[in-house]
């Protein structure tokens, strides 16, 4: 049986993902695509929208593309 306190230090033990590294929309995309939607990512984008709202999701998306072109240039 889950207690309060024990789901409590589970969710602490957790690794933090950071905003704008790509994981929380990969890990999004999955679960929908699982639920069977037929274009995950559009409606993985759709929800970030309304949760952070344009100008936020903007900016997210704008450091995670910086970061997929550092990464590009460490591989090359």
């Amino acid at each position: 049986m889950i207690t309060r306190s024990s789901a409590r230090q589970q969710v602490m033990k957790a690794p933090k993902k950071r905003k704008a590294s790509g994981a929380n929309f990969k890990a999004l995309t999955a679960k929908l695509k699982k639920g069977g939607a037929k274009n995950p990512k559009a409606l993985a984008a759709f929800i970030g929208r309304n949760k952070y709202g344009p100008k936020k999701m903007a900016e997210m998306a704008q450091k995670g593309k910086r970061i997929a072109k550092k990464r590009r240039k460490r591989r090359s």
